[in-house]
């Protein structure tokens, strides 16, 4: 049986929770649902966890993440003007 962590994040406005943490070396998987047409929140991406996805409304999304290094990593809306974090702990 494979362990995996799952985190899901309402985008409304922002990101809710805006902190997510996660065990170092255990697959996630990260769901982000838009429920609010309202702002640039219609994209999410980071950089740092090698993601980009588009956010239709009240259709949930899931990425997975790699957690195999420890840290902190920035994700956020496609203008860069709502921002979140994964924090990886070992």
């Amino acid at each position: 049986m494979t362990i995996k962590q799952s985190a899901n994040i309402t985008v409304d406005g922002g990101y809710q929770p805006a902190k997510i943490v996660l065990k170092a070396g255990v697959p996630a998987d990260l769901t982000f649902t838009r429920v609010s047409d309202a702002g640039c929140l219609d994209q999410v991406h980071s950089a740092a966890l090698k993601f980009s996805r588009d956010l239709p409304l009240n259709q949930p999304q899931t990425v997975t993440v790699d957690t195999s290094t420890p840290g902190e990593f920035p994700f956020s809306c496609g203008m860069d003007m709502f921002f979140g974090k994964v924090v990886v702990q070992p």
